[in-house]
């Protein structure tokens, strides 16, 4: 008989399989804040004053917050990753198609692990704005069928795949299909208004992408997590759990969560880590704190920030690519990551903070750099750190296939690097 899945796993895996889109991530995170008693503020109202637990959203991000009795320069603990994940994004005019078959257009989005996306089973998911009487709307769409396909190239037809490896114009060889029969013009406006039950004229506009429909499950012998958007919604989920476990809590610091839209192209959007949300809500915070600009400035100065990203495991089939001194295993801790070019933001400082909280939460830690002849990738962490001035770390839990539609991760890391981020928040 199978062992039952720890319940902060079990979220993890309701989260994961609930969350195709940005927007969708967002939604589920909302839901679960306002059900522990957090009130969604607008950005066009004034706030009230005082203490509370607060959300902000805008597209495909959200901003939560638990004020209490800190003073206006208490400063921040603060935790930012992000919603976004690289798939395939419809294009506005995609209705294609050759050879008798019916395809969508669509474009990749973000640094994608394209031969992952062949040969599976695909959904559509994202927003629509609708047309009504009191103008758009946005209206979340979601549709878990098989859809689509890419199907690849038969071996036959390309008997040196194996030897030469698998070369995929993004263009040309990454057009799914989604039936048979001539290209009708207008067809997937008409698919997107039969599947909300609103006329076509009133499709207005979309962000729709793909995402896979295999579900979120454990394999092996149940230590390890296999999932679409592990990067970041690992990261989300952790953030959001950490966040109401110290809502309650009498911390010296106001502890606040940032998920970004838009970081696999570079977060500059107006939902994006460079945008202005994150600033624009810390100052109005601290205003519902009774302070002014100086303690701004004041609680700025003494913040701190854990950006959670996912970080590289050491591939046992691809040793060579990674740093030899600084291997990283799954399931063995949350991983700080380093750079000396800055493409982290970790610093001593930052990385002591982390250190103590996973130290306080009794919790494995491992310390991740990259190859010196290699490039290395980059997070929301320098973007957030240079926006408010503050000290980041850039942490979080190891895996295989990053950007792969199929991601892999251990099992019981997403709930150490919880723990960790909770002893952060009420440090």
């Amino acid at each position: 008989m199978s062992e039952p899945v720890p319940p902060h796993l079990a979220d993890l895996l309701r989260y994961l399989d609930g969350s195709p889109s940005p927007y969708h991530a967002v939604e589920g995170a909302s839901t679960r804040l306002v059900n522990e008693g957090f009130v969604e503020l607008s950005e066009r109202d004034a706030w009230p004053a005082g203490p509370g637990r607060f959300l902000l959203r805008r597209g495909g991000s959200l901003v939560a917050w638990a004020l209490g009795d800190q003073a206006p320069h208490a400063g921040l603990r603060l935790i930012g990753a992000h919603t976004d994940s690289p798939n395939l994004r419809v294009k506005p005019q995609p209705d294609t198609g050759t050879g008798g078959y019916r395809q969508l257009g669509v474009e990749i989005y973000g640094a994608v692990l394209l031969n992952s996306w062949l040969d599976r089973d695909l959904g559509l998911s994202g927003r629509v704005s609708v047309r009504t009487d009191d103008g758009p709307v946005s209206r979340l769409v979601r549709v878990d069928r098989p859809l689509l396909r890419i199907p690849q190239l038969a071996i036959h037809l390309d008997r040196d795949i194996n030897d030469k490896g698998l070369l995929l114009n993004r263009q040309n060889h990454m057009v799914p299909i989604w039936g048979l029969g001539s290209t009708e013009p207008g067809g997937f406006a008409r698919f997107l208004a039969d599947e909300l039950g609103v006329a076509e004229t009133d499709v207005l506009a979309w962000d729709i992408m793909t995402h896979d429909l295999t579900p979120a499950r454990l394999a092996g012998s149940g230590e390890l997590l296999v999932s679409g958007r592990i990067d970041n919604l690992v990261s989300c989920h952790a953030a959001v759990s950490s966040l109401l476990d110290v809502a309650g809590r009498s911390t010296p610091h106001v502890p606040i969560v940032c998920l970004f839209d838009h970081e696999e192209v570079g977060s500059v959007s107006a939902a994006g880590a460079a945008s202005s949300l994150l600033p624009s809500v810390v100052e109005r915070l601290v205003g519902q704190a009774g302070g002014d600009r100086s303690d701004l400035h004041r609680g700025l100065a003494g913040s701190t920030c854990v950006s959670a990203d996912g970080a590289h495991a050491t591939h046992p089939n691809y040793t060579e690519r990674h740093e030899p001194d600084h291997r990283i295993e799954l399931d063995r801790g949350p991983v700080v990551k380093l750079n000396a070019n800055e493409r982290y933001a970790t610093s001593s400082p930052s990385h002591a903070a982390f250190v103590l909280a996973c130290e306080e939460a009794e919790v494995p830690m491992q310390r991740f750099v990259s190859r010196t002849d290699l490039a290395c990738g980059s997070t929301i962490g320098p973007v957030t750190s240079a926006q408010l001035g503050i000290a980041t770390v850039d942490a979080g839990v190891a895996q295989l296939a990053m950007h792969s539609a199929r991601e892999t991760a251990g099992a019981h890391d997403p709930e150490r690097f919880a723990a960790a981020l909770s002893c952060f928040l009420a440090g």
